[in-house]
């Protein structure tokens, strides 16, 4: 490791096959807490490569645990979290507005590092018991049309950098890693990110894919479509600046997609917005971020129609429902 720090420090780039060998080793727990740290520290102070986080990426899906969810053609909608606004939780909302859809969803998750309430928090919040159990998730597919991926449960290999992410609070390039290693491997992706170079950086490592994916960069700094900018989208029919006229919808204001303090909080606007008695800037949101994803699925070409099959699947009691068939309420 500390060859690797000495070239790192002095402003060198790891090749791809350099990366994935340092992350498996630190996988299997060679390194110490401070030289992992370190390690971390040094992506804080320059942007990761294509080469860098491709490497990262290959390394984690070597050791993580396999499962097989392909017959349920699923998506995955992720963020990379680390964009530091504490909105709702934007993205796994969306999940279940696009399983009610009648898009299966294999949704990959994680407790926030550097938000408040991750999904893992909010799912866990709610009694879903996390598994990797491939019949278990077989039988949430089947009954709700979505399951959810809880990382620490199929990256085991990871916990030795937990601890230091937590401690240290902050992004660091394992955020930029969550959407692109779901151990499920699924054929469709949104993946929201917080910087316009890591968007482009993704684009690039989809296009080495046969992944139908949007990648989505909202130019006022969120991970996700807040609607209260224009939204960068990558994808594989090219690139995009979306505006909320785009969806038929309003703009917003920062203070009104606000997530709360607390995993309560969290909690209780959540089931508000699935429930149809979100505030009209809530639901718009969601409607946007739901419309991405199908566009990115394939099932609408038009925002505007997935906007409005968002709509319709909360207003109807079919994302609620979806949602209540998950957790067993």
């Amino acid at each position: 490791m500390k060859e690797i720090l000495n070239k790192l420090s002095q402003y060198n780039i790891l090749t791809q096959e350099e990366a994935k060998e340092i992350l498996l080793r630190i996988g299997k727990g060679e390194f110490n807490n401070s030289h992992l740290a370190a390690f971390m520290a040094m992506f804080m102070m320059r942007p990761v490569t294509v080469e860098e986080l491709g490497g990262f990426r290959d390394a984690l899906m070597e050791l993580c645990v396999p499962i097989d969810l392909s017959a349920y053609d699923g998506m995955d909608l992720c963020g990379t979290g680390g964009d530091g606004k504490n909105t709702f939780n934007i993205s796994t909302l969306s999940a279940f507005v696009v399983a009610a859809c009648g898009q299966n969803v294999v949704k990959h998750g994680n407790y926030g590092v550097s938000s408040k309430c991750g999904s893992s928090n909010l799912l866990e919040h709610f009694g879903y018991e996390f598994t990797n159990q491939q019949d278990i998730l077989e039988k949430q597919l089947n009954e709700a049309g979505i399951c959810f991926l809880h990382a620490p449960k199929f990256h085991p290999a990871m916990k030795h950098v937990g601890p230091i992410r937590k401690e240290l609070g902050i992004k660091t390039f394992f955020n930029m890693l969550g959407p692109l290693v779901n151990p499920a491997k699924p054929k469709k992706q949104m993946a929201g990110v917080f910087d316009h170079e890591l968007a482009r950086i993704y684009a690039y490592l989809f296009q080495e894919t046969d992944v139908k994916y949007g990648v989505v960069y909202d130019l006022a700094g969120y991970d996700e479509c807040s609607l209260t900018s224009q939204t960068k989208v990558f994808s594989n029919t090219g690139e995009a600046v979306i505006t909320p006229e785009d969806f038929n919808l309003n703009k917003v204001l920062a203070e009104e997609i606000y997530g709360g303090e607390t995993i309560e909080e969290a909690a209780s606007i959540f089931v508000s917005i699935l429930k149809g008695e979100g505030t009209n800037a809530q639901n718009q949101v969601v409607y946007a971020n739901t419309a991405l994803a199908l566009q990115a699925a394939g099932k609408y070409t038009d925002l505007k129609e997935g906007a409005l099959a968002a709509r319709e699947a909360i207003r109807s009691g079919k994302a609620i429902e979806i949602f209540n068939k998950l957790i067993k309420r």
